[in-house]
């Protein structure tokens, strides 16, 4: 069955749809977005990514395309049409069509709205974190705003190539102290030598994953106390255990770095006691 995309109010075939050729988000990457879960045929943390987009388009001045109520119509009719039940959808919001220029347009210029969604294969998940991933480690080369979820990811797409030129599936970003900041797509995580289950803080330098946050809330279901400091590549390469975040793969074990191997080798406890709780704990929304 052919998928179906919605751009700027038509649902359209995914292979026929498409932006002008002067949206901003194609001109200037001037636009943000939003990627979430579905699982078992609900939107898992919907209302979480809907507040960090509208804090995204804050952050860069541009207008909500409509109303929440009504964007969340759309997202439902998107994965309906799709026959999605596990999977994902992903939202952009750019600030529109107009004459290329630097400076915003004016200020009746619609911003333009594009949501897809597609299916994924739940085995292939189970086979990553029965296995784990490898990652490298790269510099920090990225604007200094990675706290918004912007559209503007030539150093993400740089650091993952990297990454699988060197048979490995993410890169973690180190910053010019070294100490890590987060990966090209994930928030990243370990067990230090005490047995302490630590993250970057996200006030500064990293993206406030809402896997991340949702990540917390099990653990605090758990009672499993997590530390927010930062860490240095030395710290994470003789962890007792790192693994990474994101809404696409909730938790996925790293088991070795930089060609050195993680712990045992194999994908830790805290990682998988933490996958199997999350979709219990976290905000389901009926499709």
């Amino acid at each position: 069955m052919p998928r179906i995309a919605y751009v700027n109010g038509r649902y359209l075939p995914h292979d026929a749809a498409g932006v002008h050729i002067e949206d901003r988000g194609y001109q200037f990457a001037d636009g943000v977005y939003e990627v979430c879960e579905i699982r078992h045929g609900v939107i898992v943390d919907l209302t979480r990514h809907l507040d960090r987009l509208d804090r995204s388009l804050s952050e860069i001045r541009i207008s909500p395309p409509m109303s929440r109520a009504a964007l969340v119509q759309v997202i439902r009719e998107v994965a309906r049409r799709n026959h999605v039940r596990n999977g994902l959808f992903y939202m952009q919001v750019t600030r529109g069509v107009a004459r290329r220029d630097h400076v915003f347009p004016n200020a009746e210029t619609a911003p333009s709205l594009v949501i897809t969604a597609k299916s994924t294969d739940p085995k292939v998940i189970a086979a990553k974190n029965a296995n784990g991933l490898k990652a490298i480690t790269l510099p920090d080369n990225r604007w200094d705003r990675v706290d918004i979820k912007t559209v503007g990811l030539l150093p993400n797409v740089m650091a993952r190539q990297a990454a699988k030129e060197a048979g490995a599936q993410e890169a973690i970003y180190v910053d010019a102290r070294g100490m890590v900041t987060e990966g090209a797509a994930t928030n990243v995580w370990m067990v230090d030598a005490d047995g302490q289950l630590v993250t970057r803080p996200a006030e500064h330098g990293i993206l406030r994953g809402i896997t991340r946050t949702g990540l917390m809330d099990v653990a605090r279901a758990l009672s499993i106390p997590v530390v927010e400091r930062e860490f240095s590549r030395e710290e994470m390469l003789g962890a007792r255990e790192v693994f990474i975040t994101a809404a696409t793969s909730i938790c996925f074990p790293i088991v070795e770095i930089d060609g050195k191997t993680i712990g045992n080798g194999h994908p830790g406890t805290f990682s998988e006691k933490i996958r199997s709780a999350f979709f219990e704990i976290a905000e389901k929304t009926a499709i």
